[in-house]
């Protein structure tokens, strides 16, 4: 039975993963900051700490001597409040956690390391893939590049793989984050939706599909020092989401733009290519995105 360790197991993406692992036979131990309030489903052990504390990441590095390792733990909400708490947790925090595990008696057999489709920034490339340089338009973008130069720097004594996600959703994501906050008000039978940037097209994910990528990467042969994007291969414009929405659920609603919510900065679209992974490890489990909107909704 393997022992896998994944970062931030209590977030959205964590708590999927380790269940997921879990039913796979991983003996799964989660890193959390702080002990969460749930359980997490397909934890065998849950492990508190800093990750942007190297005393903690070694003593949790020497606890579960892992066979795999999975860094989900990061500030993935671009508009966070702390630029400066960004910052630590996402770089500060990705270089104690590789120290640790570079330092460690015996090192895991493959480290999968969460990046974000960020670092595209407002690339004119139309379809995406990991030959593009990075050109972050933000912070969490910024950090996120940084990321994935310590994985490099730590690539020849780690075995670790960079995924891409673009974005993705699912029941339990929080409310911060676009589809979550739609359905949420459209559940609560709002006739109106206050959003900021509508001029934006996204290629969206099912987080089960994405979770299904990550756990076939840690066995894939060859993944190691390797950059892979997880998306759908498919930008679905913001007002064409709004119709979906009203469509499935039979709710009408209108919208209204929110200068708080405007993001100067924001990314107008993101449509990546799966082409890579998928040739790594076959065609992905991704649910069509109406599936997963119905699947929201009926929660």
């Amino acid at each position: 039975m393997p022992r896998t360790l994944v970062t931030g197991a209590a977030g959205f993406t964590g708590r999927y993963l380790t269940a997921l692992l879990a039913s796979r036979d991983h003996e799964v131990h989660g890193l959390v900051h702080h002990r969460p309030d749930e359980a997490v489903e397909g934890l065998f052990a849950c492990h508190e700490g800093d990750i942007a504390d190297p005393q903690a990441m070694e003593r949790v590095v020497e606890a579960v001597r892992p066979d795999h390792v999975v860094h989900l733990a990061a500030i993935a909400f671009v508009a966070h409040h702390d630029v400066s708490e960004m910052y630590r947790a996402n770089i500060v925090g990705t270089r104690q956690l590789l120290d640790a595990l570079a330092r460690a008696g015996q090192p895991p057999r493959s480290v999968l390391v969460a990046s974000s489709a960020n670092v595209y920034g407002n690339s004119q490339a139309g379809v995406l893939d990991e030959t593009l340089p990075p050109n972050p338009a933000n912070d969490y973008g910024i950090t996120k590049v940084a990321v994935e130069a310590l994985a490099h720097l730590y690539g020849d004594r780690l075995k670790i793989t960079v995924v891409r996600p673009f974005n993705y959703t699912g029941r339990g994501q929080s409310a911060d984050f676009l589809i979550p906050k739609i359905v949420g008000q459209v559940r609560a039978g709002a006739s109106e939706i206050a959003l900021g940037n509508l001029d934006v097209a996204r290629d969206f994910s099912d987080v089960r599909g994405v979770v299904d990528a990550y756990a076939r990467l840690l066995e894939c042969e060859g993944a190691a020092g390797k950059t892979f994007n997880v998306c759908s291969g498919v930008a679905i414009p913001l007002g064409e989401v709004l119709e979906r929405i009203r469509a499935i659920s039979g709710h009408s609603f209108s919208v209204t733009v929110n200068p708080a919510f405007v993001r100067p900065d924001e990314v107008r679209t993101l449509r990546g290519t799966a082409a890579k992974l998928e040739a790594a490890i076959g065609p992905l489990a991704m649910p069509a995105f109406d599936d997963t909107l119905r699947w929201m909704l009926a929660d």
